[in-house]
């Protein structure tokens, strides 16, 4: 098979699940020079430390960037813990608030365990950019800057729409592309990944790549994974995610609990589950399958087996779970008649965070004692430890 034969089969790999690929015949050249020289190309995946957890969201590009790996090129995951501070403006309506460097650092400390559930760990670079960025003057800036239009930032959809409607759009914000875009000549990136809402962003690497005399980058994009609530994408702010770094149990569950539309999304993007396969089972198995398919690959099959023992035990069966966190009651909160109000109970077992959040999940019937679905947040029980509180589908405590 000739050199170029070899580059296209790989560029028919590598794209299929892409959004977009820009520009291919760039990919298929790059993987030829590649394969003649014996040098790996470098791929480039940036993450944004605004959350602890990395998601099945942020899988779907790091199974992209494994592709490559198993290719044979090095994957280089850059964290924005510099371009954090600025906040990344992509499909806001409004300036993004700015976050403070120890909570990005609390957030990013377990990025390379949890990234490495996916990558292999030999080929990968972990990069931050707080190295090269951090050390730029501001000539740098300025010259960085210089090499980069307003009209042509404003050309891209989000910051069109805030100018026509009189909202304010920072100068800051102007520059997170451009920062980012650095990003790809500090690293020498040959080809760059990421959602499909980062095109424009990716785009701009290109240019910056050229004025800084470098050869630009190829961006091949990927769908926006859906959260679970099957409405919005799956973000840790929104809470509609599962992460890759929470046990089967809780992942187990989260899965079970998505919209039926999400099965076969989910199946595509994120596991290796050939269509053939899953067709041919009714959606709660197929659900099943996904679910098991899932914990598999973050824990083992043995997690995954005992995940949905553990879950037709609890939520099929009705049964009391295997380990649950015993908490003890302050006696203060027992009143003189041996009764505890729920909405105490429940602030003390940590299952909520507050009284309203208490008063909240009970008006929504998520409140079971003792198997006993609590109606009304006025409600005092009789205080007979232990107690087995449920909160939620996967929320229990035992008071003592």
């Amino acid at each position: 098979m000739g050199s170029r034969e070899a580059a296209e089969q790989e560029v028919r790999l590598l794209e299929k699940g892409s959004a977009d690929l820009v520009p291919r015949d760039e990919l298929v050249d790059k993987l030829c020079v590649a394969r003649a020289s014996g040098r790996p190309l470098r791929i480039k995946l940036g993450i944004d430390p605004s959350a602890p957890h990395l998601t099945l969201g942020h899988s779907v590009p790091l199974r992209k960037m494994r592709q490559f790996q198993d290719l044979g090129h090095t994957g280089v995951l850059v964290v924005g813990d510099f371009t954090r501070r600025i906040g990344d403006p992509s499909g806001r309506a409004t300036t993004r608030a700015l976050m403070g460097e120890q909570e990005i650092r609390r957030n990013m400390e377990t990025y390379a365990e949890q990234a490495y559930r996916i990558l292999d760990r030999e080929r990968t670079e972990i990069r931050y950019n707080s190295e090269w960025l951090g050390g730029l003057t501001l000539g740098d800036v300025i010259e960085l800057a210089a090499k980069y239009t307003v009209a042509r930032m404003l050309e891209r959809d989000d910051f069109a729409k805030r100018f026509a409607g009189g909202r304010p759009i920072s100068v800051l914000e102007f520059l997170y592309p451009l920062v980012q875009a650095y990003d790809s000549v500090a690293i020498e990136a040959d080809v760059e990944l990421g959602g499909n809402d980062q095109r424009f962003n990716l785009l701009i690497g290109r240019d910056i790549q050229r004025e800084y005399g470098q050869e630009p980058q190829v961006v091949m994009t990927v769908p926006l994974l859906i959260g679970t609530d099957g409405a919005r994408s799956m973000s840790q702010t929104v809470g509609n995610y599962v992460g890759l770094g929470e046990t089967p149990a809780e992942m187990f569950g989260k899965l079970l609990a998505i919209p039926d539309e999400l099965i076969d999304p989910y199946l595509r993007e994120l596991t290796d589950v050939a269509a053939a396969v899953s067709d041919r089972l009714p959606p709660r198995d197929r659900k099943r399958l996904l679910a098991r398919e899932i914990v598999t690959m973050y824990h083992s099959a043995d997690a995954a087996s005992g995940a949905e023992a553990e879950f037709d035990r609890v939520h099929v069966r009705h049964e009391r779970p295997t380990n649950v966190d015993r908490v003890e009651i302050p006696r203060e909160l027992v009143k003189a008649d041996g009764t505890i109000w729920i909405v105490d109970l429940l602030q003390a077992s940590g299952l909520v965070d507050s009284r309203g959040g208490a008063k909240r999940v009970i008006q929504q019937g998520g409140v079971r004692v003792d198997g006993n679905r609590v109606g009304s947040a006025d409600t005092d029980l009789a205080f007979d430890p232990p107690l087995l509180i449920q909160v939620g589908k996967r929320g229990f405590a035992e008071a003592i």
